[in-house]
């Protein structure tokens, strides 16, 4: 009896889990069939037009708040690393680490959450709104899909503004660390750029910006599929807003452990 309970208590989430995941599969194959579509077939436009405004909106717009906090991040790794390094007298390797912790993992990763807040939210809204509105259902009634319209410049734009956010928040943060290594640590100029490059090689910056790219279409997919999911009017849209960015950032996380897990075995760290 407490089995059976217990199973039954434990099935509704997986099965729920495994509802929401299908979803997001779909959707993301549904807009890559519609992706190559307008690559294949001249007749099938996806509005570039849309695109550019989406990607000026989730990328261009959101540069400042990336390069604050990536900046930041790249003074507090300097100062956090500096004083147990000078123990050993290895204050240059500040440079070292920095590079390393910024290009491998955190710019991509604070990218990501940082654009969860600041536009993945705001997708979710705007087409949770439209569900409410019943302009959905307007656009199906003029046979007009919703997935092509709508999904696939937003989906497009947060891979697009993902992999080139990560490089802006790459160079910001290193640029950080560099000003406090040469004004406070006393590391010559030079000897901080020799250890940066040094530090890294083309492996580190291409899975990083795979990272990136794979993070900027989760954010996509989870933020237009709970807009499009959206019930119950105001307070749907509210919980679709909440939800999407607690599910993006749980997913983009894990997906990043299960990437530096296959990078670790494949021996690229």
């Amino acid at each position: 009896m407490v089995i059976s309970w217990v199973l039954n208590a434990m099935g509704a989430p997986v099965v729920a889990l495994l509802i929401y995941i299908g979803g997001l599969a779909t959707l993301i194959a549904e807009t890559t069939a519609w992706v190559w579509r307008s690559v294949a077939l001249r007749r099938v436009r996806l509005g570039r037009r849309g695109l550019y405004t989406q990607i000026t909106r989730v990328g261009i717009h959101s540069m400042a708040v990336i390069a604050l906090v990536s900046g930041c991040i790249g003074v507090i790794l300097a100062l956090q690393m500096a004083p147990p390094l000078d123990t050993f007298g290895a204050t240059d390797s500040v440079a070292t680490i920095v590079a390393i912790a910024v290009v491998r993992e955190l710019g991509p990763l604070i990218s990501a959450i940082v654009l969860t807040g600041f536009a993945g939210a705001s997708i979710a809204a705007e087409l949770g709104t439209m569900v409410v509105g019943e302009e959905i259902e307007a656009l199906e009634a003029h046979a007009l899909n919703p997935i092509r319209f709508l999904v696939v410049p937003r989906l497009i734009a947060t891979t697009i503004s993902m992999v080139i956010l990560s490089i802006f928040a790459i160079i910001v943060a290193i640029g950080g660390g560099h000003i406090i290594g040469v004004l406070i640590l006393d590391i010559t100029s030079a000897t901080y750029y020799n250890h940066t490059v040094a530090a890294l090689d083309l492996t580190d910056v291409l899975t990083s910006l795979w990272k990136a790219g794979v993070f900027g279409l989760i954010l996509g997919a989870v933020a237009c599929y709970n807009g499009l999911k959206v019930t119950g009017g105001a307070a749907g849209v509210g919980r679709a807003t909440t939800y999407t960015v607690v599910h993006s950032i749980v997913l983009i996380v894990i997906s990043d452990l299960i990437f530096v897990a296959l990078f670790y075995r494949l021996g690229w760290t």
